[in-house]
């Protein structure tokens, strides 16, 4: 049933060979067709830039004031190409092999591998653009690396480099917007998929500024609405990352694909209260010169200064010395949460590990420290008060990332025709864990470079037709359901914020499907959101009316989908019984406590059908390996 329409041939050559033989739509027709794109990160305002650029007639939408506050905007760290300027052995296909291996096993082999090649074409594109990459002293831009790799191929733009490629991108949106080939709509959030006959034909939007509810029509629909690790409420993730549109599209009969496949990040700040709303990132590349420890005796409380290096225990540089501190997120905070479960958790609320510079800056010196982290360093120290320079920083796992998404095949396409999703909201690229500096890299070739070619092989074959009418009797029924949905949040007028429903179900996800689980946490999990979910719709109280600014009511048409989809990430992460990347099944582990693969009865993407009634069901995409040869992962 799941048709992922890879193309045959050597991997090397598959997204060639299609580019050669798919289908196009030439200049003149493009401009007849819309496409509508919700979202405006790097994934989706790369797309619309994109087919702005080709002619399309584009609609762009994000809730967000302006195009320019994605949440692309956060992420710090770098972004990857194997473009081997240090010459330290670099290339596409040693690219390849460490995403595939980092996401161990369990990503499609020909989008990985496509994702890699089209990484050396993307910093060209972005320089192009202006974006300020760090360089080297002779001018060549300068790389440093991530973790589970042993080269240097992350670029990078000081601690901003999610910020200077979304300037780029938004630059580009503003060309085509004053070309008239993108209409941008912000402060608009879509509330549902229009879908005619297995086909997506348009979406439902809700105004955020006067509560209008719109209908807009498209021959295509793309999202790229980013990762939904929000969830968790506690998370690297802005306040208003959401799972609405996908879950919406889910809905409406696109599968959804290992939603249980949840990154933590090693490096967040750790939480400090209860009343907290988000954590903050610390990048990864700190972990280049920073080294990880914690006292070797538990429950030791002397200030870090005052611990010899006798007693304290570099646990990654002594149970990984082959990758030391830079391990793939997965097990360095598996690792992390380990050493504080086992009680010699640092800082506060004893939470924490520390990432110390002390070494670096005797190596290399502060300035130079200073030159690679400074505004990391300078972030740090507005947020805790402590000096990193003298101090150690205190580190701690929190969810970062969702490799889970919609299903889609090698074009993006989902299992409903002509809608697409690209970025963080599909699942393709990063099996059960994203290395570091691939996440930039996936939203901007799936923007750029693979979206705008594989959406004219669908579009060609519709041309002569004409958008469809919004006055359809599916149109009445999806806006009819929205305005239902909105009406019966309002007069619930219960005791309890939307909040408290949030952060509920966030506590539960973390103890019961987090960084580690079981069927026991699993199946109590199940229980206590179906509790979760029917008090929601019983208790919650939403201040303010529909038409108005009101982001309670906004918040709560975003939580009421997490509190469906965290059912199904903990009926995902039951049913696979063995532990791989992010997902670690306690009952599935070796005797050294590693994760416990089992690639014969697992070796599949589960693809989620929804339901109205009862239990999702339940479709597998088999995944093979023609270019690799699946093994155990092994970072020691």
């Amino acid at each position: 049933m799941l048709d992922a329409k890879i193309p045959n041939g050597p991997i090397e050559k598959k997204w060639s060979e299609y580019q050669a033989t798919c289908a196009l739509v030439n200049a003149a027709n493009r401009k007849k067709m819309t496409v509508i794109v919700i979202g405006s990160g790097l994934a989706g305002g790369g797309a619309a830039a994109a087919l702005g650029e080709l002619g399309y007639h584009v609609k762009l939408f994000c809730f967000h004031d302006s195009t320019r506050r994605a949440h692309s905007v956060a992420a710090q760290g770098g972004v990857n190409a194997a473009k081997n300027y240090q010459n330290d052995g670099d290339n596409v296909y040693r690219m390849f092999y460490d995403a595939i291996k980092g996401g161990d096993y369990r990503s499609r082999e020909a989008n990985v591998y496509r994702m890699a090649e089209l990484s050396v074409r993307l910093i060209d594109t972005c320089v192009a653009q202006g974006v300020p990459f760090a360089r080297e002293y002779g001018g060549s831009l300068g790389n440093r690396s991530f973790g589970g790799v042993q080269v240097e191929r992350t670029f990078y733009a000081q601690g901003q480099t999610g910020q200077q490629l979304l300037m780029g991108t938004n630059s580009a949106i503003a060309r085509q917007v004053k070309a008239g080939r993108i209409e941008r709509f912000s402060r608009h959030e879509m509330l549902d998929l229009v879908v005619k006959n297995g086909r997506a034909i348009g979406v439902i939007v809700r105004d955020a500024i006067t509560g209008e509810i719109e209908r807009h029509a498209a021959h295509a629909i793309v999202l790229g609405t980013g990762g939904y690790a929000k969830i968790y409420y506690l998370s690297t993730m802005a306040m208003g990352c959401n799972a609405t549109a996908a879950w919406k599209a889910h809905k409406r009969g696109a599968f959804l694909a290992n939603p249980s496949f949840v990154q933590v990040h090693p490096t967040s700040l750790p939480a400090l209260g209860k009343h907290q709303s988000k954590l903050t990132l610390m990048s990864e590349s700190l972990r280049n010169d920073g080294r990880i420890w914690v006292p070797a005796r538990s429950g030791d409380d002397r200030s870090p200064e005052k611990i010899p290096d006798s007693e304290r225990d570099y646990y990654l540089e002594r149970k990984y010395p082959a990758f030391g501190n830079l391990t793939p997120r997965d097990i360095a905070a598996r690792a992390a949460k380990e050493q504080i479960d086992a009680g010699h958790g640092v800082g506060p609320m004893r939470n924490a590990v520390f990432l110390d510079f002390r070494d670096a800056i005797a190596q290399h010196g502060r300035e130079t420290i200073q030159s690679r982290y400074g505004n990391l360093f300078g972030m740090y120290q507005k947020i805790t008060g402590i000096d990193a320079y003298v101090t150690p920083m205190l580190i701690a796992p929190s969810p970062h990332f969702t490799m889970g998404g919609l299903w889609v095949d090698y074009e993006l396409m989902t299992t409903l025709e002509g809608l697409y999703a690209c970025g963080e909201c599909n699942f393709a690229d990063h099996g059960s864990n994203r290395l570091g500096a691939n996440s930039l890299l996936q939203a901007c070739v799936d923007g750029y470079f693979i979206l705008p070619s594989t959406i004219g092989n669908f579009l060609s074959s519709r041309i002569k037709e004409p958008l469809s009418p919004t006055d359809g009797p599916e149109f009445d029924q999806a806006e009819s359901k929205t305005r239902e949905d909105i009406q019966k949040l309002l007069s619930i007028k219960g005791s309890q914020p939307v909040d408290y429903f949030h952060r509920t179900l966030g506590a539960t996800l973390w103890d019961c499907c987090g960084i580690s689980r079981s069927r026991e946490s699993l199946n109590r999990g199940i229980e206590q959101i179906r509790e979760l979910r029917e008090q929601f719709w019983n208790d919650v109280n939403i201040t303010g009316g529909a038409h108005e600014p009101n982001s309670e009511l906004e918040k709560a048409t975003r939580v009421m989908d997490f509190l469906e989809l965290g059912e199904l990430m903990c009926i995902d992460a039951l049913h696979r019984e063995e532990s791989c990347g992010a997902h670690f099944r306690e009952e599935y582990q070796t005797k050294e406590g590693e994760s416990l693969r089992n690639d014969e009865g697992f070796g599949y993407v589960s693809a989620w059908q929804h339901r109205a009634e009862g239990e999702p069901i339940l479709h597998k995409e088999p995944l093979s390996f023609e270019a690799v040869n699946v093994m155990t992962r092994n970072y020691k």
